[in-house]
């Protein structure tokens, strides 16, 4: 019979002492195991958090989702129906890996009429419509669902995807799933947001545009006419503004000393609103008169045919324009005006120092046919101050909620004129009470705010007759 051989003290003392090194190795192999697969993991995530930062594409993020769950969770693939800003399905973005699981599904989900609709994916019922189209397609699978959640609202549906004998779902791989879906909803968000900032570039640019033109319409300087001086300004409350003030010579084929002691066309008008639509009648209403000044007519006959010209364009727009004309002759002095329910241009009278309105009845531009307005006419004499205005400048709110008011426009106008300033100098003053009152450093006028001062020359005189 052959010897055993002799037991060493070692194998004496420990005798599983190799059984002990195998589960040792084993344990160590699955703790590097475990740690590899957390950094890789980790790498996951950072490299989808690096590309939220990184696209401005959302198409190209959305793409890597799937492939991300699936590597993440280690599952056979992955689905993502992600809704619109409106919360209707964006089919456009459908991502699903792997891609040949697509056709028949994307099909059903393209079909779904009420995936159209707005706020379709804000609805519960509906959310539980989409678990079951894919949960039916994807009958002989486990699926497991989370949302797409971003401040509060439904982005979309996340799903993950294996055979049925494959079991997944446990809290490690739901916490990595909701982080995908957390940093969807955030780029989701995001493309959302920058949507809206670039429709607002567009606006904004065309109201630039937009602003630019109407500012070339308004007068860039007041025309030198004999005996007066001038003075304009208008201050809109937006970029682009229903104000409007002209000065038209009634011959403009004179040369610029004949006009400057001819007939003129001083005009102020008011669309209702502001804003660009305002902006926007205000420039058509603007080539209307310009072509009405040249027949000559009286400021009444002017008026009525404007009217008759606007009519179907101003009802339309559901808009009226208010409006005072009147012409001038720098020989006479004499002032012919028309009135279609504006504010009444307010007179200095330099001889009586006392003020008065210069107003005529007529209806607003726009509000019936064959409106008719009155004319009526005044001979101005040396150092008397009209000002026109709108009625921004009276309805102008202060910090307490209280208007500037006709009233306090009277008074300091009347203060003004009896200081002998001249046109610039109380259109300017009165810009200054203006500012003042609304705080203008703090709060924006509420409408456009126009003021047109016409001074006549302490010394005019009247031509001689021969």
């Amino acid at each position: 019979m052959k010897e055993n051989s002799p037991i060493s003290e070692e194998q004496y003392l420990h005798p599983n002492n190799s059984l002990s090194s195998a589960a040792s190795k084993s344990l160590t192999d699955l703790i590097n195991s475990l740690s590899q697969e957390q950094i890789v993991n980790q790498d996951l995530l950072l490299s989808l958090s690096f590309a939220l930062r990184s696209f401005t594409n959302v198409q190209r993020f959305l793409e890597l989702i799937p492939l991300l769950v699936t590597q993440l969770v280690g599952v056979k693939g992955s689905l993502l129906i992600p809704f619109q800003d409106n919360g209707s399905l964006w089919c456009e973005q459908l991502q699903i890996l792997p891609v040949n699981e697509d056709q028949e599904l994307f099909r059903k989900l393209f079909l779904l009429e009420e995936g159209k609709k707005t706020g379709f994916g804000m609805q519960e019922r509906n959310i539980a419509m989409l678990d079951r189209i894919v949960q039916r397609h994807f009958d002989s699978a486990n699926v497991i669902a989370t949302s797409i959640v971003s401040r509060g609202r439904q982005r979309g549906r996340l799903y993950a995807f294996d055979k049925k004998e494959i079991v997944f779902g446990s809290n490690v791989h739901r916490k990595h799933i909701q982080i995908v879906a957390d940093l969807t909803g955030i780029a989701i968000e995001n493309d959302a947001m920058f949507q809206v900032i670039r429709n607002h570039e567009k606006v904004d640019r065309q109201i630039s545009i937009g602003a630019e033109i109407q500012s070339q319409l308004l007068p860039d300087e007041c025309p030198i006419i004999e005996g007066v001086e001038l003075a304009a300004r208008c201050r809109p409350a937006f970029q682009v503004g229903g104000d409007y003030y002209d000065f038209m010579p009634t011959r403009p084929d004179l040369t610029e000393t004949a006009k400057a002691s001819g007939r003129w066309a001083f005009v102020i008008g008011d669309v209702m609103g502001k804003g660009v639509p305002a902006g926007l009648l205000m420039t058509m209403l603007r080539g209307m008169l310009r072509a009405e000044v040249l027949t000559g007519l009286a400021p009444d006959s002017i008026l009525h045919d404007l009217n008759q010209l606007a009519l179907e364009d101003l009802t339309q727009s559901h808009r009226f324009v208010t409006l005072f004309y009147s012409d001038y002759d720098a020989r006479s002095r004499k002032l012919r005006f028309a009135n279609a329910a504006h504010n009444p241009p307010l007179l200095w009278r330099a001889q009586s120092k006392s003020i008065n309105r210069l107003d005529s009845p007529g209806l607003l531009i726009g509000l019936q046919p064959e409106a008719v307005y009155g004319c009526g006419e005044i001979v101005l004499e040396p150092g008397d101050v009209l000002l026109y205005y709108t009625d921004g400048v009276t309805e102008a709110p202060g910090i307490s909620g209280e208007r500037f008011d006709e009233n306090r426009l009277i008074t300091f106008l009347d203060k003004f004129s009896k200081e002998g300033l001249g046109a610039q100098q109380i259109l300017n003053k009165l810009f200054e009470r203006l500012d003042g009152f609304v705080s203008v450093n703090e709060h924006h006028l509420e409408d456009d705010a126009s003021m047109v001062v016409l001074k006549v020359s302490e010394e005019s005189t009247l031509p001689e007759l021969t």
